[in-house]
């Protein structure tokens, strides 16, 4: 097993990732916040801010879509036209603040990422695991998707050739960078 991040006995984690690891998670991450997009204006009334409705479709992008589900219906199951707007109305109202808190955790890995000088150790307080626990199942979840993984796809068996092979690499570092994670917030 892999163990990326270690304990720092509180709660947070700690992690001796060389620039070219950190340079790949910082690219990887701003491509997820180039996926999620910007935040919304800025509103003048604070009150119609609250009230702000999103979108009622589901994204186009099948791992947009990944990161924001419809809530109702069967995606196994032929289409539920009641089920369809239910989804609808929950995302209206709900999608705009999921994606921001998306965007958040996104933001804040980036900027831990950021802060690192060349050979210096990345800290992760506790207060900040679970943003980083959130913004990588995100980035696990978008190559997921755009690998098509399966519960059966073994890519450690992969080619060398095979164009897949670097995204599926990332793919697995993460889950192992994710598992690490958890572990050192267990301790």
């Amino acid at each position: 097993m892999v163990r990326l991040f270690e304990s720092t006995g509180d709660g947070g984690a700690r992690a001796a990732l060389d620039e070219g690891d950190a340079a790949l998670l910082r690219s990887l991450f701003v491509q997820v916040l180039e996926m999620i997009g910007p935040g919304p204006a800025a509103s003048a009334d604070p009150l119609a801010a609250l009230f702000a409705e999103g979108p009622s479709k589901p994204p186009a992008d099948p791992a947009l879509a990944r990161l924001f589900p419809d809530a109702y219906g069967d995606p196994e199951k032929p289409v539920d036209q009641e089920a369809t707007a239910f989804s609808a109305e929950f995302r209206r109202y709900t999608e705009p603040d999921l994606r921001a808190r998306k965007r958040d955790d996104v933001l804040a890995v980036i900027r831990s990422l950021d802060g690192l000088d060349a050979g210096e150790e990345l800290t992760v307080p506790a207060e900040e695991c679970p943003r980083w626990l959130g913004a990588t199942n995100d980035l696990r979840l978008i190559l997921g998707t755009r690998l098509g993984v399966t519960e059966e796809d073994d890519f450690f068996g992969l080619p060398d050739d095979d164009p897949a092979k670097p995204l599926a690499m990332a793919y697995l570092w993460l889950g192992a960078l994710q598992e690490s994670l958890l572990e050192a917030m267990a301790d």
